[in-house]
């Protein structure tokens, strides 16, 4: 399998940066510029005065070097605004044309390819984050994750495609990356093999993947990358943007057909070639547990015996900018210790023995405190150009107001707010999701979301969140904390709550939706 050397993504850099400078100059205008620059994994936010970089992390694996690069990076331009996506990148914010030019080059030197972070090209491609440390997994999916990210990353120096293509990998039927309804998906199973699904999605529009393959060798899924370029590209809708993603297959050519449509291409890539099988053994871990033990809530232990991830989720996955640098001190010496970005906005710090497990804990107190405290929100509309609300502005408002209401844990589930259609905060697969828009209130255009409920992402139990209607923004905290103290009340978990008292449930829900 062929790769990109370094040197090659950097020559890519000066068109780059002369785009970039036109932009700020106000001689390339905003859209012209979002079509180009996302390309290279940066956007201008809203107003266009400052810029993002997304830094795509394979599997969400953040090593102690690139953990290093990004704190030294932090402080190098004074970076004051971090985010951890739902595709397990780190989104570096209100960056200005230097800081992004250094950024992006100097990213290359530690393995971080900011190229085709946005864009009509392969996304990051995304890994159950404790694959390889998780007790009860099928198997280790992350060493092929991996080469499978460097793979697509051939591909966009190859023929464009009609628009992003998301590939995931998952572990378990705990199916956190949605390998079932992703463009491309490899469901771990257990007879050490893969399902593949194909073509299905969130945002608009959204779709459950089809099953277009069975018990597939680990060592073949690079044939079935290459067939579900060569479809999309095939079938994919070049004239329509809004329509340019793999689900809409699903509609053009009927669901037999598309799975008919990739397996003819599949045979048409085995045929042409045999050059790209892998060979990876998965290394073990040499890490042993020192006897040391660690426990509490936000403790896992590993199935390496004796050894334990930390769960830590910085609320709203916007962790403070110079915690990156405080995790770096603290795991530097320890052996073996990374970093695990998941698909719900969390770090996982891995390979901690007892001791080191304490020390991480303490270290990160300033995270979630609760189930729902661990909610998704995308960046929001506060920054993002095409956002409509400030999905981290409402969640903050909720974290206060059921903090100040004394609900208690488990009787509120985990979250998901999207600032708009495009489900960057999942909001179609959580138990409760909002997506932003605007209500009409007496000819006034008013914040307000659309509520949507009993989504899951489980596999075997995927279903999108029905929408229930909209609710006003200034509504939401309390129509939760309503819902809690319902949930609480009953002595049950929101899950167990809503089950046996869906009436309730929908008779708070008609109080607050927006006729």
């Amino acid at each position: 399998m062929k790769k990109i050397a370094t040197e090659v993504w950097k020559e890519d850099l000066a068109e780059f940066r002369e785009k970039t400078d036109a932009f700020y100059a106000g001689e390339l205008d905003k859209s012209a510029y979002k079509g180009f620059s996302g390309g290279y994994g940066s956007y201008a936010q809203r107003g266009g005065n400052a810029s993002m970089v997304r830094l795509r992390m394979a599997g969400g694996r953040l090593t102690k070097d690139k953990l290093k690069f990004v704190a030294d990076s932090i402080a190098k331009h004074n970076i004051d605004r971090v985010h951890l996506t739902t595709c397990q990148t780190i989104q570096l914010h209100n960056l200005h044309p230097a800081a992004i030019y250094d950024i992006v080059e100097s990213a290359l030197d530690h393995g971080i390819v900011t190229r085709g972070g946005g864009g009509d090209f392969p996304r990051n491609v995304m890994v159950s984050p404790l694959s390889g440390v998780e007790k009860g997994e099928y198997f280790d999916v992350l060493p092929y994750a991996e080469a499978a990210g460097e793979y697509l990353l051939t591909f966009i120096k190859e023929q464009k495609m009609p628009r992003k293509l998301k590939v995931g990998f998952s572990n378990s039927p705990a199916n956190q990356t949605h390998a079932t309804f992703r463009d491309l998906g490899f469901v771990a199973r257990p007879d050490g093999k893969f399902d593949v699904y194909s073509a299905g999605g969130l945002g608009n529009n959204p779709r459950m993947g089809l099953l277009v393959a069975e018990g597939v060798d680990p060592s073949k899924i690079l044939y079935y990358i290459c067939a579900m370029r060569d479809t999309f590209i095939a079938y994919g809708n070049y004239e329509q943007r809004n329509k340019a993603r793999t689900r809409y297959m699903q509609e053009t050519l009927g669901e037999e057909g598309y799975v008919k449509a990739y397996q003819e291409k599949l045979q048409a890539v085995f045929d042409a070639h045999d050059d790209l099988d892998l060979d990876i053994s998965p290394a073990p871990v040499s890490k042993k547990g020192n006897g040391t033990t660690a426990q509490g809530k936000r403790v896992i232990p590993q199935k390496q015996e004796g050894l334990y991830a930390v769960e830590y989720h910085p609320l709203g996955g916007c962790p403070a900018p110079s915690k990156f640098a405080e995790l770096y001190a603290l795991i530097a010496p320890m052996e073996d210790v990374e970093i695990r970005l998941a698909p719900d906005e969390t770090m996982y710090i891995i390979h901690l023995t007892g001791e080191e497990a304490q020390k991480v804990l303490a270290a990160t107190e300033d995270g979630a405190q609760s189930l729902l405290e661990t909610s998704v929100a995308c960046i929001g509309a506060s920054i993002c150009q095409v956002g409509l609300r400030d999905s981290q502005q409402l969640l903050a408002e909720i974290v206060k107001q059921v903090r100040a209401a004394g609900i208690p844990d488990g009787a509120l589930p985990q979250i998901h707010i999207s600032g708009c259609t495009s489900s960057c905060g999942t909001h179609q697969i959580g138990e409760i999701g909002f997506h932003g828009g605007v209500k009409m209130i007496d000819k006034v255009a008013t914040p307000a979301f659309t509520l949507h409920l009993n989504g899951s992402d489980a596999q075997g139990m995927e279903r999108f969140g029905e929408p229930a209607g909209m609710i006003l923004q200034d509504n939401i905290p309390a129509f939760l904390v309503e819902v809690g103290k319902a949930a609480a009340a009953s002595g049950e978990s929101y899950g167990d709550w809503k089950k046996a008292h869906g009436e309730q449930l929908q008779e708070i829900v008609e109080r607050y939706l927006v006729k």
